[in-house]
């Protein structure tokens, strides 16, 4: 299985994003939380942003829509060049349609999970979608603790996936670090959102490569 690696600028300085983008080259994607102050209570990036890191980042973007009404609005991101687009459930009027739109327009589909949203209304969708985020944090804000009690969820999703031979991603985000990462892969996530554990070391990429390094030693 492969591990991928996506810090997240969330943590990263804002004055100097381009050097901090630079300092995660060894990176698999880059992960942009988009906040709008309404579905969470914090407020980030937009397209605009998102549009200036399309052009100076070679790192595929894995965009992260914390908003209401992404049915209006992700498509817009997924037409800007990002990778991959993830929005919320709790969020999306028709999360199917949306994800069609978004591989329709060229992006991967993702759906995200806050901790109390239950996964088996989405197991039999799975098809849908390229990648599931399960969210081990409330989302909103940066520096949280992990919350254990989300691996069931992941472990019923890499049940399914595998049962129907199924290429989706597993993502976590929320509180990774060296130790909460082996409890993830274990669990059956294959792609990690770090923030603060890449960002706030002094070097993102010995970190990166410790985080990597932790998760295929626990993958199956």
């Amino acid at each position: 299985m492969t591990v991928r690696i996506n810090p997240s600028i969330l943590s990263a300085d804002f004055a100097n994003l381009q050097a901090e983008l630079e300092s995660v080259a060894s990176a698999d994607l880059i992960h942009v939380d988009i906040m709008d102050n309404h579905f969470v209570p914090n407020l980030t990036f937009g397209l605009p942003v998102v549009q200036r890191l399309q052009e100076v980042t070679p790192k595929p973007l894995d965009i992260h829509l914390m908003i209401d009404d992404p049915d209006r609005w992700a498509p817009g991101y997924a037409e800007a060049g990002a990778y991959s687009v993830t929005f919320h459930a709790e969020a999306a009027r028709d999360a199917v349609a949306l994800a069609r739109r978004l591989r329709e327009i060229g992006a991967r589909a993702g759906i995200a999970l806050k901790p109390g949203t239950e996964v088996e209304p989405y197991l039999e969708l799975l098809h849908e979608f390229d990648q599931v985020l399960v969210m081990t944090v409330e989302p909103g804000f940066g520096g949280q603790s992990f919350m254990e009690s989300t691996m069931p969820k992941l472990v019923r999703l890499r049940e399914q996936t595998t049962r129907l031979n199924l290429d989706v991603w597993l993502q976590v985000d929320g509180g990774i670090t060296e130790k909460t990462i082996v409890t993830a892969a274990e669990a059956g996530a294959d792609t990690f959102v770090a923030g603060s554990s890449v960002f706030a070391t002094g070097d993102p990429s010995a970190a990166i490569s410790t985080l990597r390094a932790a998760a295929e030693a626990h993958t199956h």
